[in-house]
C-alpha cells in the first residue's frame, strides 16, 4: 500500500523547511536565509543554504537541493514514501494508503513498518514489565539502587526482559506477530541445530531502548543483573535492516535539541552513563555504546555541532587504549575536548557520588582541549624519559595534523609549543613532515586532477570567448529562473503573470541546451497557471530530478547585506521591484542571443555554399537571410542600449 495523494499533499503544505532542516543541523541566520556546514559532505565553512521563504535548500558545495521531503529522503537515505510518512508522524498527520505501488515496493516498505512495530512493541512489553512482581523486584530495583527515578524511566524507555525462555515470543505472538519478523528485528533467536525451536534474546536483564534521531525504538542494550561469569555483561541487538551500530549513539533523540541549543556534545561510553548525566542536568550527551568510534557516529554528532567533549573513565590504561577516538574525531572537524574522572571513578558512578552541581562544576574545571589532555596523560613518563617525550611530541604533532583547518592547526602547534617547551619552528617541521606524509595520496591525486583540468581548459573555451550556443544557455537559464521563482506573480503591463507572459513570447522557440528545453517542457505542461502560483507548489508538478535541477536554478548564494537600506539607509533596487521590466529584457537578450545564433548559422552555410560553388540565386537567398536576421538583431542591440557596429 503507498501513502494517498491527499496525504502528501498535507504534509507538503504543512513541512517547514527550517523546522525540518533544523531537526537535523544547527542553523543560523545570515541575511535572508538559514546556512548551516552540509550533512552531505565534509566543509569547514557553511555553503548549505535554507531559504524559509521559497521553502528550499541547496548546499553550493556539493549542490543537493530540495524541498523539506527531498531533505528527508538524502539525510534519512530514505524514499519518498518513507519521508512522507516521516513528516506525517512529525507533524501528527494521519497517513491514508493507495494501491497503486508495486507488489515488490509493498513488500519492502511493509517489512521496514513491521520491523518499527515489532520493536516498539517489545518496548512496551520490557516496560511494563517494570510492574510485575519479578521486575519489581530485580529491574527497578536495579534501576532505583542507580538513583534513576520514573521519569528518567519513562524518559528513555527503560525496562526489563523476564527469566524465562519465551515470554516475549508468546507475548508477542497473542500480539499477532510473525516469528519471521520477530528474527529479523532480533528479538527472538533459533536454537543451533535446530531452527523450528525459538526463544527470547533477551532473557533476565534490564534493557535500554535504542532510538534513532526520529525517536523510533530501533534496537536494544541489555544488562545482566547477576554476577554470571559464562553470561556477558551486556548484549545487544544485531544488525538489521533498520538498525545499523555504526550509525547509531546512545541517547542521541533525548539530547539533540540541548546539543543544538548549548553547541556542545558530551560524549561517553555507556547507557548507564547517558542516564545519570540526564539525572545530573546535562542533557547534550550521547554514548558510543561501548564500541570504537565509526565515521558514521562522528556525523551524525556533526549535525547538530561541531564541538565535542570526551568524558573518560579514571583509567589511565583504558583511556591510552580508547585515545585513539580523539584523532578521528579531530579528522571529522569537530573542536575536541576532554574530561578524565578521578582514578576509580566513571560519569555514572561520579555522578551519584557528589551530585548534581557538584559534577557539572568538576566538567567545567577540568575540561581541557586535546593537546592539554594527551600532554598531561604522558607528562609522568616523559618527565623521566626524555625518549619517551620525543615519541609524546610526534603522536601529539600527528593529532594536530588530523585538524582539517589549517589555521586551527597552527593555534595548536603554538600551544603544544608552548606547553612541551620545544621551539614552534621545531613543531611546525615535524607536522609539515606529517601532513606530506599522511597526504601523499592526497597530494598525487590533486596534482593528477589540476593535469586534467590543464587538459580541458585547453578544449573548452575562456569566459571571454563563448561560443553562440553557450552565450544562449545562460539567457535560457535566466528566462527558467524568471519563470521557477516569479511563476504566479502579475504584471503590471497586461494582467498576465510572469509564467504566462514568458511562455507566451518564447512557445515558438526551442531551448538548445538539452537540460533547459525538457524543463521548459515542463513550465508549458503546468496545468495551473494563474495567479497565485508560487515556487512551492510549482515544485510540487516536477519530478524528482528536475525539481533540482529548477532549485538550483534560483537559490542564489550571495545577496545584497541588510545594512545597506538598514543602517547606510541606500535603497538598492531589485528585479521583484518591477518585474515587468525584468522580463521584458531578459526576453530581449534571450532573443539577442538567438538571433546571433542563426546569424552564425546563416554565415556558415553561406560559406559552405561558396566553398561548393553552388548556383549564385542560392547564395543570394542565405544571404538575405543573413541580411534579415542581422536587423533583427540590430533592433534588439538598440532597444538593450548596445552598439553594435
Amino acid at each position: 500500500m503507498s501513502i494517498s495523494k491527499l496525504t502528501s499533499d498535507k504534509v507538503k503544505e504543512r513541512a517547514d523547511i527550517v523546522e525540518v532542516v533544523g531537526d537535523y543541523l544547527p542553523l543560523k541566520k545570515k541575511g535572508q536565509n538559514m546556512w548551516a556546514c552540509c550533512p552531505f559532505h565534509g566543509e569547514k565553512s557553511p555553503s548549505f543554504s535554507v531559504s524559509p521563504a521559497k521553502q528550499i535548500y541547496k548546499c553550493f558545495g556539493c549542490s543537493k537541493a530540495g524541498d523539506p521531503i527531498q531533505f528527508i529522503m538524502d539525510i534519512e537515505g530514505v524514499g519518498f514514501q518513507e519521508a512522507i510518512r516521516h513528516l506525517a508522524g512529525k507533524y501528527g498527520i494521519e497517513v491514508e494508503e493507495d494501491e497503486t505501488r508495486t507488489p515488490e515496493q509493498n513488500q519492502e516498505q511493509n517489512e521496514r513498518e513491521s520491523l518499527f512495530i515489532a520493536l516498539n512493541f517489545a518496548k512496551d512489553f520490557f516496560v511494563k514489565n517494570l510492574q510485575t512482581e519479578e521486575g519489581r523486584s530485580i529491574g527497578l530495583s536495579y534501576f532505583k539502587e542507580r538513583g534513576f527515578n520514573p521519569q528518567i524511566i519513562e524518559k528513555f524507555d527503560l525496562g526489563y526482559a523476564l527469566d524465562g525462555w519465551d515470554h516475549f515470543l508468546k507475548a508477542a505472538k497473542i500480539a499477532g506477530f510473525e516469528e519471521d519478523i520477530l528474527l529479523k528485528a532480533g528479538l527472538i533467536l533459533q536454537r543451533e541445530g535446530d531452527a523450528s525451536r525459538v526463544y527470547d534474546r533477551f532473557r533476565g536483564r534490564v534493557t535500554f531502548a535504542i532510538h534513532n534521531v526520529s525517536g523510533k525504538a530501533i534496537g536494544f542494550g541489555a544488562r545482566i543483573l547477576t554476577k554470571d561469569k559464562n553470561q556477558p555483561k551486556y548484549i545487544n541487538s544485531p544488525e538489521t535492516p533498520i538498525y545499523h551500530k555504526s550509525d547509531v549513539l546512545y541517547g542521541i533523540f533525548q539530547a539533540k535539541k540541548a546539543i543544538r541549543d548549548l553547541d556542545n556534545c558530551f560524549l561517553v561510553e555507556g547507557y548507564t552513563d547517558v542516564v545519570s548525566l540526564h539525572l545530573s542536568g546535562i542533557e547534550n550527551v550521547v554514548a558510543s555504546s561501548g564500541t570504537s568510534l565509526t565515521d558514521g557516529q562522528i556525523k551524525l554528532i556533526k549535525r547538530f555541532t561541531n564541538q565535542v567533549t570526551v568524558l573518560y573513565d579514571g583509567d589511565s590504561a583504558g583511556i591510552k587504549a580508547s585515545i585513539r577516538g580523539i584523532d578521528l574525531l579531530l579528522e571529522g572537524g569537530l573542536n575536541v575536548k576532554a574530561v578524565v574522572f578521578p582514578d576509580g571513578e566513571d560519569p555514572d558512578s561520579y555522578s551519584r557520588k557528589v551530585g548534581s552541581q557538584a559534577f557539572q562544576d568538576y566538567l567545567k574545571e577540568n575540561q581541557r582541549d586535546f593537546i592539554g589532555f594527551k600532554i598531561g596523560l604522558y607528562q609522568d613518563e616523559f618527565a623521566r624519559d626524555p625518549i619517551r617525550k620525543a615519541e609524546v611530541i610526534r603522536e601529539i604533532v600527528q593529532s594536530i595534523g588530523k585538524i582539517p583547518d589549517p589555521i586551527i592547526r597552527s593555534v595548536y602547534a603554538k600551544e603544544a609549543s608552548g606547553l612541551l617547551q620545544i621551539e614552534e619552528e621545531i613543531i611546525h617541521s615535524e607536522l609539515n613532515k606529517s601532513l606530506i606524509k599522511s597526504n601523499k595520496d592526497h597530494f598525487q591525486k590533486a596534482k593528477e586532477e589540476a593535469e586534467a583540468e590543464e587538459k580541458l581548459e585547453e578544449l573548452v573555451p575562456s569566459q571571454g570567448q563563448l561560443s553562440f550556443l553557450e552565450k544562449l544557455s545562460i539567457h535560457e537559464r535566466e528566462i527558467l529562473r524568471l519563470m521557477a521563482l516569479y511563476a504566479g506573480e502579475n504584471l503590471a503591463d497586461d494582467g498576465n503573470t510572469v509564467l504566462e507572459y514568458l511562455l507566451s513570447e518564447t512557445l515558438e522557440t526551442k531551448f538548445q541546451t538539452a537540460n533547459y528545453e525538457r524543463i521548459y517542457g515542463l513550465f508549458k505542461g503546468i496545468t495551473t497557471q494563474g495567479k497565485g502560483l508560487d515556487l512551492k507548489s510549482l515544485l510540487d508538478e516536477f519530478p524528482g530530478q528536475a525539481k533540482t535541477e529548477v532549485i538550483d536554478l534560483v537559490q542564489q548564494r550571495w545577496e545584497i547585506s541588510p545594512h545597506w537600506t538598514g543602517r547606510h539607509g541606500i535603497l538598492v533596487p531589485t528585479e521583484k521591484d518591477d518585474l515587468a521590466a525584468s522580463s521584458y529584457r531578459a526576453l530581449l537578450w534571450f532573443k539577442k542571443r538567438y538571433v546571433e545564433k542563426l546569424m552564425d548559422e546563416a554565415s556558415r552555410n553561406i560559406r559552405s555554399a561558396d566553398a561548393n560553388r553552388e548556383d549564385f540565386e542560392q547564395i543570394l537567398v542565405l544571404q538575405n537571410i543573413f541580411l534579415e536576421v542581422k536587423k533583427v538583431q540590430i533592433l534588439l542591440s538598440k532597444e538593450l542600449g548596445i552598439v553594435i557596429g
